[in-house]
């Protein structure tokens, strides 16, 4: 599976494609075999983390089940700068909010596939990437999304 390490404000992120789409982002450093692809991921990123970008164009295939699929689809539909909480995306989806706080969590695309937007009613919910939840308040606080926080 090709896969690029790029630079962020977060730390390294490592994408990975798979016949011709993003499926992973991971903090940390892997090998570098980049594809035209995962190179234009990059830029984007980039172009995202230096306030240049608000939204991403690039195939992404997330892995898991039809509710994973179905969460992260709803999650991409969270315009920059705004968030949802979980019971939000529950209702959309039929499904209870734990369950999508489990999918949410389960993303394996974060960033791209922005899960950093999706809330708990009572506060900032949960963040399974970077350093936690300081790497959630980071991307909320980039997106101008804080002030719904405080």
């Amino acid at each position: 599976m090709p896969s690029l390490t790029t630079n962020s404000p977060l730390g390294p992120l490592t994408l990975a494609e798979t016949n011709g789409a993003i499926t992973r982002l991971t903090w940390g450093t892997a090998p570098n075999d980049p594809t035209p692809l995962l190179t234009e991921a990059a830029a984007q990123l980039d172009a995202y983390f230096n306030g240049q970008r608000t939204s991403f164009d690039l195939p992404l295939a997330p892995h898991g089940s039809d509710l994973q699929i179905a969460t992260c689809q709803a999650m991409c539909a969270i315009p920059f700068g705004e968030t949802r909480t979980y019971g939000d995306l529950a209702k959309a989806l039929g499904k209870p909010a734990q369950a999508i706080g489990q999918a949410c969590g389960g993303n394996p695309i974060p960033i791209l596939i922005p899960c950093h937007r999706v809330l708990s009613a009572t506060g900032l919910g949960g963040f399974s990437g970077g350093t936690g939840i300081e790497t959630k308040i980071w991307l909320l606080k980039h997106e101008g999304a804080a002030s719904l926080l405080i």
